[in-house]
């Protein structure tokens, strides 16, 4: 063989070559390869990565955050997506490559629990984009930043760390946080600040927001709570009122919490306490002008002087206005004179009293309308039990059922009146601690029952007015004006004449008064008690059967006696003749007594002056009236 044969390479050789010069390079695919650059167009930049052919790669890939277009000759890895296409060029990619090289690293810092820089690129749905090195992330709102943030602008594409919440690396799914950087970061500055802070220290700082129930002060990198109640000593509305966004203001810190680094400040704190020695500024039973500065159910607030406010409780405020609304009396603003009724400076409570200052009204009532002295005023109200009569223009008195009228009962009394009437009543009873007055107005008029000056056992004359089955109605006085029930056993002495419909209405009969109860309105009468007075009353005058006398002597001399008026006596006399014709009728009467009730039997011994002993049983009360009709 000739040395120009020899130095021809064979295939076999040709292969072996090939082969060596492949040696040392992983060229999977789905592989992380380094090539070099060998020529950079307008639009592509060729790579070789040692294979037949050269890849070309969009020159976007190499642009971005942080990165530039590379030079002929730089190294750079991509990856190697297909060794040869069907135009049989290598596949290989820039973007993918930085991508498996980001998600190793990020993989790293997130079991790590570290940041991971990277730039907010594009705006998504419900969030943002983020670039971490080749690898994309979801960035939603509210992990921005602490605070909401309303442009985001001045925060794109510059590069800035953020902390990975979540990956998923088949999904290719990475979730970050802004916010939890900010906070990290704000936590260890507010720990620093926190340690440097002590309570009951003096410091400015400048109002940065401001809330219904406070203020929250910039103390130079950490804020604190600047509550309501601890802005001024005298009562605050809304903090509005006293402190405005951007206002420069000193406050002592009053509390810190380690655990939650929360600090409570306060600027009242810095001024005198105006209620050291209130007890003596403000002694019980000095009056005061006072401001009303707020209206409550209970009550009303008087301010005494700024920081110092007292309650007046809705029973202070009026002597005669109850059950009302404070706001229907006092009204915000309004200037008061005020009674101190009790200081608390340890609770820091003043109790006020409005009509302390002023005169009793019920006082002067007294004064104005005596216990006997008649009124003239207007019906406010009228009740259940009564009628209000408007005395002066802020009391009422009560006029009561029992006291409206002599005759009529309350509920039949009541109905003659009506709301709005003008009525004079007579003053019979004040009641300054109760604040109560009793008026009446039948007082006005005398009692028709003392007008008659009826007594007991006294005979009367009175007209039928009703009939029913158990007796018959009666009325009698001046104006006939009282009434009277008389049962039917106290009709007649006789039993046979113990029937109410012997009488008619009209009629004009004597009875004889038994009791009289004026706490009832009540007169109670018989006839039967009449008849057995004068019987006894004529036995007593002409004889007696103990004598010898029989009933006919002494009817006959108490005739001859009676001579003059013998014609208007004469049925009488017929009556007594006929009642008494034995002296066991008059007297014994023994069925008679059987028959009678407890209380017919005592009427019956009063009648005839049998003593008795009224508490005794009806048996006694029996044998003590037979033993007594028996003499």
């Amino acid at each position: 063989m000739s040395d120009t044969q020899s130095q021809i390479p064979s295939r076999d050789d040709f292969a072996s070559m090939l082969e060596a010069s492949f040696a040392g390079q992983d060229l999977a695919e789905g592989s992380v390869i380094t090539g070099r650059v060998t020529a950079v167009e307008n639009d592509f930049v060729t790579v070789d990565i040692g294979l037949k052919t050269e890849g070309r790669i969009p020159v976007r890939e190499f642009t971005g955050p942080g990165s530039k277009a590379p030079s002929v000759g730089d190294d750079v890895e991509v990856y190697l997506e297909r060794i040869e296409n069907a135009l049989g060029d290598a596949v290989i990619s820039r973007d993918k490559a930085r991508r498996e090289e980001s998600w190793d690293r990020l993989e790293k810092a997130f079991d790590k629990k570290e940041p991971t820089n990277g730039a907010i690129v594009g705006r998504v749905k419900g969030g943002f984009t983020v670039d971490l090195g080749g690898a994309s992330a979801f960035l939603p709102g509210s992990q921005v930043d602490i605070r909401p943030v309303r442009d985001v602008g001045p925060l794109m594409n510059i590069e800035q760390p953020f902390a990975i919440l979540k990956m998923d690396r088949p999904r290719g799914n990475i979730v970050v946080s802004r916010r939890a950087v900010l906070e990290e970061s704000r936590a260890e500055q507010r720990a620093e600040l926190v340690g440097q802070l002590a309570e009951g220290e003096a410091r400015e700082g400048i109002v940065k927001n401001i809330t219904d129930y406070g203020a929250f002060v910039d103390l130079g990198g950490i804020d604190g709570l600047l509550h309501v109640t601890d802005m001024s000593w005298s009562r605050v509305g809304h903090p509005s009122e006293v402190v405005e966004v951007g206002q420069t203001v000193n406050v002592q810190i009053i509390r810190i919490n380690p655990e939650t680094q929360r600090i409570s400040l306060g600027m009242k704190q810095l001024m005198s306490d105006p209620w050291e020695g209130i007890a003596a500024k403000y002694p019980v039973g000095a009056t005061f002008k006072g401001r009303v500065t707020n209206i409550a159910e209970y009550g009303a607030f008087v301010e005494l002087e700024a920081g110092v406010e007292g309650l007046v409780h809705v029973s202070e405020m009026s002597w005669t206005k109850k059950n009302v609304h404070p706001g229907k009396i006092v009204s915000t603003s309004e200037e008061v004179d005020v009674m101190v009724l009790d200081v608390d400076s340890d609770k820091r409570r003043i109790s006020l009293g409005i009509k302390q200052t002023q005169r009793n009204p019920w006082d002067m009532l007294a004064e104005k309308h005596p216990i006997g002295s008649t009124v003239e005023g207007e019906v406010k109200n009228i009740t259940e039990f009564g009628l209000f009569v408007g005395i002066d223009d802020e009391i009422d008195g009560m006029v009561h059922l029992s006291d409206i009228d002599w005759n009529k009962s309350g509920d039949e009394a009541v109905k003659d009146y009506n709301k709005g009437d003008t009525v004079h009543a007579k003053v019979l009873d004040i009641d300054i601690e109760k604040e109560r007055v009793s008026l009446g107005i039948k007082q006005l008029a005398s009692d028709p029952m003392d007008e008659g000056g009826y007594r007991r056992n006294e005979t009367i004359t009175v007209t039928v007015s009703e009939i029913t089955s158990g007796g018959i109605e009666v009325t009698f006085g001046d104006d006939n004006n009282l009434k009277s029930f008389i049962r039917k056993s106290d009709l007649s002495r006789d039993r046979d004449e113990q029937r109410p419909e012997r009488f008619a209405v009209g009629d004009k009969i004597d009875a004889r008064v038994m009791n009289i109860d004026k706490g009832s309105r009540r007169v109670s009468l018989s006839i039967k008690a009449l008849q057995i007075a004068e019987e006894k009353e004529a036995v007593q005058q002409y004889g007696s059967s103990d004598s010898g006398a029989s009933l006919g002597d002494i009817l006959g001399a108490a005739l001859k006696d009676a001579a003059p008026a013998a014609e208007e006596k004469k049925p009488a006399a017929k009556k007594a003749a006929a009642k008494a014709d034995d002296k066991a009728e008059a007297a014994d009467a023994g069925e008679d007594f059987d028959a009678m009730t407890k209380a017919q039997l005592v009427e019956y011994a009063e009648a005839n002056d049998i003593e008795i002993v009224k508490s005794a049983k009806v048996a006694e009360v029996r044998d003590a009236v037979k033993a007594a009709a028996g003499k």
